[in-house]
């Protein structure tokens, strides 16, 4: 191979000119160009020159794209996501692999269009949690949107674990609640009843009590959960608040009976009860009693 044609910059020189439209060129090649593109990619990766590389990759994606083929526009657009946070570069993270999960959409390609945007998400937890919650959001909608809720259940709990991170505690039963009607469609029952579990545990951990209540409720509508073991937790663990019991609440929360939850909620469950249980019972007590008259618009 002659220095010039391994010479990344040089590819990437002669490529921009196949695309410049000029006197003398009237019609841009794009097949050509990306090949070259491709090349000086790869090329710069194997030096390690991560900047060079990701501009290469990002127009070797474009290059696809012209010459009409998504799919390897998508896979070149996840190569410089990953560079780009090599590079620590995080909004071009979440740039690029939206883009990846737009084109293998254009493919119709649900599962690696919801994979990217999981790509992004789990990049971004540290240094943009807010923006990897949405990434995830968007990557659980990709799979259900498609009725493939199945591949979608480790997305729901990687964000409900970040909520959790972020004491964001209602997002993060909600976000267990949508894994439990996922759960539901599928018929993965046992996931069904592990995930309401988990949001009581959750609500009751944030002092919400009311909100602990009303979840069990709605969840003992559903068949599979009332006849379920996580049920008749549940049921005990709601008692003990009731009745103001923090010794019997500690002891339910140590149980094995929480051994199969995520690692997240099992530690939430180790530290119940928190908050006053008295005020929790009294304010139960209260609640059937009155109502708010300022909630009365």
């Amino acid at each position: 191979m002659s220095s010039s044609s391994s010479d990344p910059d040089k590819l990437m020189t002669k490529a921009d000119k196949l695309t410049k439209l000029s006197f003398t060129r009237w019609n841009a090649d794009w097949k050509s160009a990306t090949s070259l593109y491709e090349q000086a990619a790869i090329a710069y990766r194997f030096r390690k020159d991560n900047e060079k590389a990701k501009d290469a990759f990002e127009k070797a994606s474009k290059g696809q794209e012209m010459i009409s083929s998504p799919w390897d526009a998508a896979k070149h657009m996840e190569s410089a996501a990953a560079l780009a946070k090599e590079l620590g570069r995080w909004n071009e993270v979440s740039d690029f692999y939206r883009r990846a999960s737009e084109l293998y959409r254009e493919c119709g390609r649900p599962q690696p269009a919801s994979d990217a945007l999981a790509k992004g998400a789990s990049a971004l937890e540290e240094k943009s949690p807010e923006e990897a919650i949405k990434m995830y959001d968007e990557a659980c909608s990709v799979l259900e949107e498609d009725g493939k809720e199945q591949m979608a259940f480790d997305l729901y709990r990687a964000a409900a674990a970040l909520y959790i991170k972020m004491e964001k505690y209602s997002d993060a039963a909600a976000f267990f609640l949508r894994l439990g009607s996922a759960a539901d469609k599928c018929n993965a029952i046992n996931s069904q009843c592990k995930a309401y579990l988990s949001a009581i545990i959750i609500c009751l951990y944030a002092h919400d009590f009311q909100q602990a209540q009303k979840c069990y409720n709605d969840c003992s509508e559903v068949q599979a959960f009332l006849n379920s073991d996580q049920n008749r937790c549940a049921t005990k663990l709601l008692s003990a608040y009731e009745e103001g019991d923090a010794e019997e609440v500690k002891r339910i929360g140590q149980s094995s009976a929480f051994n199969h939850l995520d690692h997240v909620v099992i530690r939430l469950a180790r530290k119940l009860p928190t908050g006053d249980l008295q005020a929790i019972k009294k304010a139960a007590d209260d609640g059937e009693d009155s109502l708010d008259e300022d909630d009365l618009t």
